[in-house]
């Protein structure tokens, strides 16, 4: 075989390989979601995974833990309050469950953005795309079931419309369904994403279930102190989030086959601890002993 023959095989080999360190870096992730509807919201996260090959690890620096256990989020105090006023979700109207969704993004986006510019960080808004089937993301095919979708390769929330919402739609559980979303776009322009992946990179089976634990209750957590900028308020009264959280208790944990979102009394435990305190600082997950995140 001549020089260029060969030259061509590595070429082939490199890019078969290539694509091969693609399409396994592809992880699906699923959370948690509820409603106080006769049926839950399901919810999955789609996100991608760090560099695939050593020439592109070698070129991006290897974040560090602090990153995630001390972001400058966690010193910035209660999450702005912006006055959210999403109005009302009538059953069976796609036109009035888009202008919800597009109205709640616009609170989070305001919020959140305010919440970065007191951490000196830079902000940007995720892309919100609202769907009424499966479609398949950047991260991969849509999972089952899902309402709702985070993929951080293209930084965009997909929320999909199904008929029995419409039908029977729980404005909280929704508004709780996209900041959860949000709450992890907050973990990837921030940073903490950054860790968390270069962590799972070195972790066992055990040491990634955590990891799982701590991204998901943090996105859980967060969610929650933006809910609390709407307490007392029709969309989030006192009964509704007490029920919620009651429903995370008792079913939050029953749906995943290992404990990669943590246990329904913890769930609710993180749920209760952001809307009491309203602070980012109150979401630090990362720096939580193991027992306060199984």
């Amino acid at each position: 075989m001549n020089s260029v023959s060969t030259g061509k095989v590595v070429v082939l080999v490199a890019a078969l390989l290539a694509l091969a360190l693609a399409a396994a870096g592809l992880v699906l992730v699923l959370a948690d979601s509820a409603t106080t509807s006769a049926r839950p919201v399901n919810e999955a996260q789609q996100v991608a995974a760090p560099p695939a090959s050593a020439a592109e690890t070698k070129r991006v620096p290897v974040p560090g833990k602090r990153l995630a256990t001390d972001s400058p989020l966690y010193r910035t105090g209660r999450l702005t309050d912006v006055n959210c006023t999403p109005g009302p979700l009538p059953a069976g109207s796609i036109t009035a469950y888009r202008r919800f969704l597009l109205r709640v993004t616009t609170c989070l986006n305001r919020a959140w953005a305010a919440q970065f510019r007191k951490a000196g960080m830079p902000f940007s808004k995720p892309r919100l795309r609202i769907i009424t089937g499966r479609v398949r993301t950047p991260c991969g095919a849509w999972n089952t079931g899902a309402d709702g979708v985070y993929c951080s390769t293209d930084r965009t929330m997909y929320l999909m419309i199904s008929r029995d919402q419409l039908r029977n739609p729980f404005p909280l559980g929704i508004t709780r369904l996209i900041a959860h979303e949000y709450g992890h776009h907050v973990q990837q322009i921030s940073g903490i994403w950054s860790y968390y992946w270069t962590a799972r990179a070195s972790a066992g089976k055990a040491g990634r279930l955590l990891l799982s634990r701590r991204s998901e209750l943090q996105a859980e957590c967060l969610s929650s102190i933006f809910m609390s900028t709407m307490r007392d308020t029709p969309l989030v009264t006192d009964a509704d989030w007490a029920y919620t959280v009651d429903w995370f208790r008792k079913n939050g944990a029953k749906g995943w086959p290992q404990n990669d979102h943590g246990r329904g009394p913890t769930q609710a435990a993180w749920m209760t601890r952001g809307f009491n305190r309203g602070t980012p600082a109150a979401c630090n997950t990362w720096s939580a002993p193991t027992r306060n995140v199984t």
